[in-house]
């Protein structure tokens, strides 16, 4: 910032010192192909310095979303953190999700309040669907697979505590009816409310390790198509891994990386979750060994690493993904280099890419009509 002000004085003082010159073209500005210019290759615009502008995902246009329904957007993240990325090509996946056929918007954060987690959650849920609802700025007229027979956009959720899945998947449901989730997590979080916090009342029975168990209590869960990786937690005992099953979950351990080594946990989801269904994405950054991302409130060693997960996550290519969430950032605890931070912004590139190269949602409308006709 120094060196831009004393620059911009050595300008003014030049200027001032030629100001008698007859024939002194006086400087507009400011000049746009200076601060925004085009790159070379296929990287599109240059945006401003990665320190500088107001604090967006990815550096991505901002529009207050919940204060109006102006913009129109295929993919929006919700709960922004500045984070830049150089150019943004993803070379294993050949996508460009920040130069492609969507539009992607940081809407900010929905409003909630600190005192009353009740009704805080309620926000949560209404501001969030407030946004999947809206008409995508790609194919928005077109059949898509949610309830009303409808093409949706696709919503990203940056949160804090884990609690905030159940809510989104209550909005969820209200959008798509059932969904199957993929889960990474180092925890169950299917625990009954009274093994998991003692459930002294009906709002500490909702935390951060059973909001799980509620969403299938409340049948927001598509039955036996629900799965976790990267799970490595102790147990109250052997009952918590039957009362997981009750909620139609499926368990890949941390450990199976060792044995069936990251193509074998990708085709476990890939098999559970299968290509034609839509499918949400939940990611808890304790997924990730602590050496990888300290910033978690309840971090458990033997995680993978974010290599590890970034090549998990890419090879979920092909399947259905509406929306995701990553939680448990908590940028008290990180780093001087900000790695959890890193970790998790880079661990969503990865589900925006996935996103974008599978194109908007109606085609999975036009993928069960080429099916049927083959059938016929």
């Amino acid at each position: 910032m120094l060196t831009n002000i004393l620059t911009a004085a050595i300008l003014a003082t030049s200027a001032l010192a030629h100001g008698d010159h007859e024939h002194q073209i006086p400087i507009a500005g400011p000049h746009k192909a200076l601060w925004y210019n085009t790159l070379p290759g296929d990287g599109g615009t240059q945006a401003d310095s990665v320190f500088s502008g107001i604090s967006t995902f990815g550096r991505l246009p901002y529009f207050p979303c919940l204060a109006s329904d102006e913009a129109k957007f295929d993919i929006a993240f919700i709960g922004s953190r500045k984070i830049g990325f150089s150019g943004g090509y993803n070379v294993p996946l050949d996508t460009n999700p920040f130069n492609s056929w969507a539009t992607v918007l940081d809407c900010g954060d929905i409003p909630v309040t600190s005192y009353d987690n009740t009704w805080a959650l309620h926000q949560i849920e209404e501001g969030h669907n407030a946004i999947l609802t809206r008409a995508p700025a790609t194919d928005a007229n077109k059949k898509g697979p949610a309830k009303n027979g409808k093409t949706l956009p696709r919503v990203i959720t940056l949160g804090g505590d884990h609690t905030i899945t159940l809510p989104l998947l209550r909005s969820i449901n209200r959008a798509y009816g059932p969904i199957s989730v993929i889960h990474f997590d180092s925890h169950l979080d299917t625990w009954k409310p009274k093994v998991f916090g003692g459930s002294p009342s009906k709002v500490a029975s909702i935390n951060h390790g059973t909001y799980f168990y509620h969403a299938a209590q409340e049948g927001l869960l598509a039955n036996d198509s629900n799965i976790h990786a990267g799970i490595r937690t102790t147990l109250s005992g052997p009952s918590d891994y039957e009362n997981d099953g009750y909620c139609g979950f499926e368990i890949v351990e941390a450990r199976e990386i060792d044995t069936i080594g990251m193509n074998g946990i990708i085709k476990k989801i890939i098999d559970r979750v299968g290509t034609t269904k839509p499918v949400y994405l939940s990611i808890d950054i304790d997924t990730l060994d602590p050496a990888f991302a300290p910033a978690t409130g309840t971090p458990e060693t033997g995680g993978w690493s974010t290599r590890e997960l970034r090549t998990i996550l890419r090879g979920l290519e092909g399947i259905n993904l509406i929306a995701a969430d990553i939680v448990e950032v908590a940028p008290a605890y990180d780093t001087n280099a900000e790695h959890t931070t890193m970790a998790a912004a880079d661990a969503l590139y990865e589900v925006m890419s996935l996103m974008v190269k599978k194109g908007p949602l109606s085609n999975m409308v036009k993928s069960e009509e080429l099916e049927g006709k083959d059938e016929m």
